[in-house]
């Protein structure tokens, strides 16, 4: 596989969070993720074009190639493993993983991944519930449904967090939910969406829509 460079993996792998299957991705939807110049989007996408990552024509988005899917996986496998390793074995939190593994997800050894992979005892999921694609860049589908379509009294398991910001993680800290958590809808409020959750086993917390339509989670049983 060809070497890229931090920019161009940042790109592949925003690209990549965006997609969505086959949609295309436009100028917008990328200057806001990465909060871009336009004009610096258009450059990238030619220099992408042109090592035939990304099928891209102007004014009409832009999509990764296979070859590109590819590359976006592995950057992906690296990222999630290194939070896998900062969580489990240097005991950060899950709320400092994010920054440190941005950082690290480019060191684009193979050898050492793999190596990483074995060490951790190739675990398929990271600390924010994301599954991590394995050597070959399989990825594991997970069945999941948001918080918000959790019926009443139907207990489940919290398996992802959407939104992995600090703040939100921070949030989700003080109500006492973090990934594995069980929950349970007792109650949901017509005037705002907010709703009544039992967590584990607490008494139940009022969590906002917001805050509910950021948390997924696996039915029990």
């Amino acid at each position: 596989m060809l070497n890229f460079s931090v920019s161009e993996e940042n790109y592949i792998k925003a690209i990549f969070r965006l997609q969505h299957g086959d949609n295309t991705v436009t100028t917008n939807e990328l200057s806001a993720e990465l909060r871009a110049k336009p004009a610096s989007i258009t450059d990238m996408m030619k220099k992408l074009r042109t090592k035939k990552l990304v099928h891209y024509e102007a004014y009409k988005g832009f999509r990764l190639t296979a070859e590109g899917r590819k590359a976006g996986l592995m950057i992906i496998r690296r990222h999630r493993l290194w939070e896998f390793f900062l969580s489990e074995k240097l005991k950060f939190t899950w709320d400092e993983v994010h920054e440190l593994a941005e950082e690290l997800e480019h060191v684009s050894s193979k050898k050492l991944i793999d190596k990483l992979d074995e060490f951790l005892g190739f675990p398929r999921y990271d600390p924010h519930g994301d599954p991590i694609p394995d050597a070959n860049g399989k990825i594991e589908a997970s069945r999941q449904v948001a918080l918000t379509a959790l019926p009443l009294n139907k207990s489940a398991t919290v398996c992802h967090v959407s939104d992995q910001s600090s703040s939100m993680l921070e949030l989700l800290g003080h109500k006492k939910i973090a990934i594995g958590t069980r929950v349970e809808l007792k109650k949901q409020f017509d005037f705002d969406g907010s709703m009544d959750v039992r967590v584990g086993r607490q008494q139940t917390v009022n969590i906002s829509k917001q805050l509910a339509q950021n948390i997924y989670v696996k039915y029990d049983g």
